[in-house]
């Protein structure tokens, strides 16, 4: 579909986006991972599923079509992260249209502390990822409210609503013994749950990619879900799923002791755990990964 318009303008009276790219003469940058959506009846269907709206932070938002469509759906302030600065002649005239709604900052997502601009109270992130960042960002967002010693406090932020590459998703919200089940479905079972909404065809895309993009959303826990410090599960999980086709007690191997000139063996921990120790990564269950961490962090 395409967006909708009655003599060149779009329903929140700017001009349609095919018009703004080929006026900025903006192309997508593979580098920056950037893939555009031009349809806003898309753009606001995102939007809508995040739930009620208020404050936003949105990563990458381009030419903004998912910029305008939270503004369209009754966001209160959106903080929107742009490191292209072709980009930005497209969103202030976006911000210009909803006075004191939209702050822009400049940079790297990887970079820059978004909480900075916050206004107060929950906070959604969402947002469209570059692909190239994606994942990085997801760890990052779980890791939000963890001190140094490990310990979990609230997030800052209340929901995540992204679009991710479908198989990225689907590691997001992989269930034990699947194919794209993996640490980064473990780590997101210690803040909460996952699920994924829908899928996005490439054809929706300026320009298309390879691969077909789904829309997942993370919900946190009152309390992580699962008893362990995460800087532990952490560990645990990369050393599992990094040798995944090895049995644990070869793979877990990799972790060495916790305490510094400690002993270690990886099957007399799992023996500990009363895990069978010729199981594979893919067959433990979150709970199985979050007992081995609080065990191995308190060898």
């Amino acid at each position: 579909m395409a967006d909708s318009e009655d003599d060149g303008v779009a329903e929140d009276g700017l001009p349609p986006l095919r018009q703004v790219i080929a006026r900025t003469g903006l192309s997508a940058k593979k580098s920056l991972g950037q893939n555009f959506l031009l349809d806003l009846n898309l753009t606001r269907r995102i939007a809508r599923s995040a739930g009620p709206l208020k404050e936003v932070i949105e990563i990458g938002p381009g030419p903004g079509g998912l910029t305008r469509a939270l503004l369209m759906e009754g966001a209160e302030h959106v903080i929107a992260i742009e490191r292209d600065e072709r980009c930005l002649e497209a969103l202030h005239e976006i911000s210009a249209r909803w006075p004191g709604r939209l702050t822009l900052v400049e940079g790297d997502a990887l970079q820059i502390d978004a909480t900075a601009h916050l206004r107060g109270g929950d906070a959604q992130i969402v947002a469209n990822l570059p692909y190239n960042i994606g994942t990085e960002l997801i760890i990052r967002w779980l890791r939000a409210g963890v001190d140094h010693m490990g310990t979990a406090g609230k997030p800052w932020w209340s929901r995540i609503t992204v679009m991710l590459q479908k198989e990225v998703a689907q590691r997001i919200a992989a269930a034990t013994g699947s194919n794209a089940y993996g640490r980064l479905a473990v780590l997101t079972r210690w803040r909460g749950e996952a699920r994924i909404l829908f899928d996005v065809s490439p054809r929706a895309f300026t320009p298309p990619p390879k691969v077909t993009s789904s829309i997942v959303q993370i919900t946190p826990s009152a309390a992580p879900r699962l008893d362990c410090a995460l800087p532990a599960l952490e560990r645990v999980t990369l050393a599992a799923f990094n040798q995944r086709r090895k049995m644990l007690r070869r793979s877990l191997q990799a972790l060495g002791p916790a305490n510094p000139g400690g002993a270690f063996d990886a099957e007399e921990l799992l023996n500990a755990c009363e895990i069978d120790p010729t199981r594979r990564a893919e067959t433990l269950t979150p709970e199985d990964f979050a007992r081995i961490a609080r065990m191995w962090k308190g060898a």
